[in-house]
């Protein structure tokens, strides 16, 4: 996670400069605090420095890490996702439990979710087969979707009707 231009060694406890490096990465993407602040540190800025610029930052709402999560779950949802692997993938960012749900739960609806996914690759007629629906169920749970979004999206109801 090494920058790819460090900052200076003079520069590296100067607040003005970290802030500076701070909103260069900020203009690129939006950035959760422990990634922004791992950046930073990475590229020698001083961690108490850092820590102060963060904060001011977070104060300012120009780093907001609800904001993160919220756009990271439309972003992957818009692609496919299903809640499962996008929540393993903000906690593997460094993004605490109880924002991740609360950014799930502000999501699309997920089994109309799985099911638009399973139409985009398998098409609109719904598997026949139980061979069929066992392997459009294995690509919706690799995607992320969980066993009920995938028995919602594929018909693949246990009960007889």
């Amino acid at each position: 996670m090494a920058a790819k231009r460090p900052i200076q060694p003079e520069a590296a406890a100067d607040p003005e400069a970290i802030r500076a490096a701070a909103l260069t990465l900020l203009a690129r993407r939006d950035w959760l605090t422990g990634e922004l602040s791992a950046k930073l540190q990475a590229a020698g800025c001083d961690p108490r420095a850092t820590g102060d610029v963060i904060a001011e930052l977070v104060q300012e709402r120009l780093l907001d890490d609800a904001r993160y999560a919220e756009r990271y779950v439309a972003l992957r949802a818009e692609r496919g996702r299903g809640p499962v692997r996008i929540a393993a993938e903000l906690a593997s960012l460094g993004a605490p439990r109880e924002l991740v749900a609360a950014a799930l739960d502000s999501g699309p609806d997920w089994r109309a979710a799985a099911a638009a996914a399973r139409r985009r690759k398998f098409g609109a007629i719904p598997p026949a087969s139980w061979a069929e629906k066992a392997r459009q169920a294995r690509f919706l749970q690799y995607r992320g979707f969980s066993a009920d979004h995938i028995r919602a999206a594929t018909g693949a109801d246990l009960e007889p009707d």
